[in-house]
């Protein structure tokens, strides 16, 4: 997990990406936590991690956990290789 040291949301708080709901603030809370990790140079490692483990809480990869379920379905279905994107 070498990755986590390179992350541009290293010292950002947590609660950041970690939003408790999916309307109004914590809407807006997901969405900054993924313009957060748009910018990140590991965010394809994050996101290989989120659905190798299961991660179902949470933004990583710049996803939220919706769309990893949905990804993980795929993923689980296919080649274990990479994370999609």
């Amino acid at each position: 997990m070498d990755w986590r040291r390179d992350a541009h949301c290293r010292g950002s708080d947590p609660s950041l990406f970690f939003p408790s709901g999916s309307k109004g603030l914590p809407l807006a809370q997901a969405g900054a936590a993924k313009r957060v990790c748009s910018a990140c140079v590991v965010r394809q490692p994050c996101l290989q991690y989120a659905l190798e483990t299961n991660q179902d809480i949470g933004v990583w990869g710049g996803t939220s956990e919706e769309e990893r379920r949905v990804m993980r379905l795929s993923w689980l279905r296919g080649p274990r290789r990479r994370a999609p994107g």
